[in-house]
């Protein structure tokens, strides 16, 4: 990838100049730990006949679904998350799904793109990632510099029309003090999946094994170290699947929508 030093740097700061190479088609990977302090948004685009449906599923299922901002009918844009983002060209790479199978993996979907979808922007756990850093906290997948691991379960989504199917939830090996810990920040972070779902115990939500995730990296986890489980953006993916839906279209996991929003505005105080 030929990116200079300076625009390097400025796309690890700047919301708008991340967006700015995912247009240009430079960026093409992962988005965390790009943009500290700003909101990164999981997406799923839909024909609008579904948009009602999805929107009462991510309703029923906040932990795994939390809303950050919809498009209005036909409109590339969401203005409360940046007056310049354009979702179909400002994320690193995109699935495309038809019939309930990823076709292709593009890096913009201008020529997809119809009057007639809808996108969503969903909470994701980057905001959290920043502030258990801050206060501490080692994330060992960014500190390695891979995408978390992030795995189906046995837990079943609330239903809304087609939807229907399992929660996906990453996860965070901790040590129990900081794993307590991390339980009180993100519970103060309901917009971007909240408190962890599970602790320990991985066969206990459906993980068969730990070290074969169904998304994202492998991600070590060490003898004194709890794996921590929380609710994932992932799960529209794995619910769009499960529908076989003609045709829709999510973020690749990992290369999230990046926005100009303040992570501190989702805080709950």
């Amino acid at each position: 990838m030929n990116i200079s030093s300076t625009l390097q740097e400025q796309a690890f700061s700047d919301p708008l100049a991340i967006r700015a190479i995912c247009r240009n088609g430079v960026w093409k990977r992962e988005t965390s730990g790009t943009a500290p302090g700003y909101v990164q948004a999981n997406l799923a685009i839909l024909p609008s006949a579904l948009a009602d449906d999805f929107l009462r599923f991510c309703v029923r299922n906040p932990k795994a679904c939390p809303l950050v901002g919809i498009s209005e009918k036909g409109s590339p844009r969401i203005p409360e998350l940046g007056l310049d983002l354009d979702v179909r060209t400002d994320v690193p790479r995109y699935r495309v799904w038809k019939d309930g199978e990823v076709a292709e993996e593009p890096t913009n979907i201008r020529d997809l793109w119809s009057d007639d979808l809808v996108a969503f922007a969903i909470g994701c756990s980057f905001s959290f990632e920043e502030a258990l850093i801050s206060n501490g906290i080692r994330l060992r997948h960014v500190a390695e510099r891979h995408n978390v691991a992030m795995y189906r379960t046995n837990i079943e989504c609330v239903p809304a029309g087609p939807f229907s199917g399992p929660m996906v939830v990453s996860m965070r090996p901790l040590v129990p003090a900081d794993a307590i810990r991390a339980v009180q920040i993100t519970s103060r972070m309901p917009a971007v999946h909240g408190a962890p779902i599970h602790i320990g115990l991985p066969a206990s939500i459906g993980i068969v094994d730990i070290e074969q995730p169904d998304y994202g990296d492998p991600t070590r986890i060490m003898p004194d170290e709890l794996p921590v489980f929380w609710a994932c953006g992932v799960t529209p993916q794995a619910i769009i699947e499960a529908a076989r839906l003609k045709f829709a279209i999510t973020h690749a996991p990992g290369c999230m929508l990046v926005t100009d929003k303040p992570n501190a505005a989702l805080v709950a105080f």
